[in-house]
C-alpha cells in the first residue's frame, strides 16, 4: 500500500517538474535556440516517463 502511494507521488513529482521545466525554458530562458530545444526535449522526456509509469500503474503492470 505504501509503495503504491510513493510510486504515485514520484510520478506526480517528475511529471510536474517536467512541465515546469518546459515552461521555464520556453518563457524565461535566454539560451541559444539549440540549447532551448534540447532542454524542451528533456522536459518532454520527463513528462513522457511520468505518463508511461502512470499508465503502467493504472493497468497494474508496474
Amino acid at each position: 500500500m505504501w509503495q503504491r502511494g510513493l510510486n504515485w507521488a514520484a510520478i506526480l513529482l517528475v511529471g510536474i517538474f517536467g512541465v515546469l521545466w518546459v515552461g521555464v525554458v520556453v518563457y524565461a530562458d535566454d539560451s541559444p535556440p539549440w540549447l532551448r530545444l534540447t532542454q524542451v526535449v528533456f522536459g518532454i522526456v520527463l513528462v513522457g516517463w511520468a505518463v508511461h509509469r502512470a499508465v503502467g500503474l493504472l493497468l497494474d503492470r508496474a
